[in-house]
C-alpha cells in the first residue's frame, strides 16, 4: 500500500511544531533549547577558554568541540546506554563540521569553545535539532559568527518527498530515505548533507528545494529566540 498521507496529517513540506529558547542555562556562556515535535535538544556553550592539554592547542586560532549525548530513556525503543558511543562520537564530529564554517575563532589562539548537547526526548531528527540548538547557543554566547546555521531533515517515504520525518516515518515498511541537512542563511550553502537510504536524483533535488524553505522557517524562529533573549538584558 503506497504512502499517500502522512501519519500525523501534516502537509509534505510542513514541519512539526517548533519552540526555540535562548539563555536557558544560567551558568553557561550561552545556551539554547530547541524542540521540534517530540524531539528536544538542549545546548550549552562554554568558552573561549584555554585549551588543555596544551599539545592540542592551535596557536593560529581557537578550536570548536561538540559533545552530543542522548539521555538513557529519551528515545523510542530500547534504553540508550549512558556514556560515549560510536554514534554519539560520529554525530559530535558531524555537528562540528556543520557549524565550523560560520564560526570565527581567529581571535582566540590556543583556546577552545565547547558545546555540550543533551537530548532529553527524541523522535527523529536529533542531529538536526542539536545543530539548530547549538547555533543559537553560540550566538547567545557572543561567539563571532559570519552566518546562522539552520538544520532540518528531509527525505522520502515510499515515493512521497517530505520534510521533517518522524520516527514512525523512518520505520515505515517500505522504501525510506532520511536526509539531514544544515544550511547557512545568507549564502544558502549546505554545511551538512547526509543520507540514509536510497532516493532518485529527481526526488533528491525536490527534497533539497523543500529543505531550503524549511530551514528558512527554522532560521526565523532561531532569530526570534535570540532577539527575545537580548531584550531582557
Amino acid at each position: 500500500m503506497a504512502y499517500t498521507k502522512r501519519m500525523d496529517g501534516r502537509a509534505v513540506d510542513e514541519l512539526r511544531p517548533i519552540e526555540v529558547k535562548a539563555g536557558v542555562i544560567p551558568n553557561a556562556d550561552g545556551s539554547a533549547s530547541f524542540k521540534i515535535g517530540k524531539t528536544w535538544a538542549i545546548a550549552a556553550v562554554y568558552g573561549p577558554r584555554e585549551m588543555f592539554p596544551r599539545f592540542l592547542q592551535d596557536p593560529t586560532q581557537g578550536i570548536l568541540r561538540c559533545h552530543y549525548a542522548m539521555m538513557p530513556f529519551s528515545g523510542s525503543g530500547e534504553r540508550i546506554r549512558p556514556g560515549t558511543s560510536r554514534r554519539s562520537q560520529e554525530i559530535s564530529m558531524v555537528m562540528e563540521k556543520a557549524l565550523r564554517p560560520v564560526v570565527d575563532l581567529s581571535a582566540f589562539p590556543n583556546a577552545v569553545v565547547d558545546i555540550f548537547i543533551q537530548l532529553p526526548q527524541t523522535d527523529a531528527g536529533t542531529r538536526c535539532a542539536a545543530i539548530s540548538a547549538a547555533a543559537v547557543a553560540l550566538a547567545a554566547a557572543g561567539i563571532p559568527m559570519t552566518d546562522m546555521i539552520s538544520s532540518v531533515a528531509v527525505g522520502q517515504v515510499d515515493g512521497m518527498v517530505v520534510a521533517d520525518l518522524t520516527y514512525n516515518e523512518e520505520a515505515y515498511d517500505g522504501p525510506v530515505s532520511d536526509i539531514p541537512i544544515a544550511m547557512t542563511h545568507i549564502s544558502k550553502e549546505f554545511t551538512l548533507l547526509q543520507m540514509d537510504g536510497e532516493i532518485s536524483r529527481d526526488d533528491l533535488l525536490k527534497a533539497l528545494e523543500i529543505a531550503k524553505s524549511a530551514t528558512e522557517k527554522v532560521y526565523e524562529l532561531q532569530m526570534k529566540a535570540l532577539q527575545e533573549r537580548f531584550k531582557k538584558e
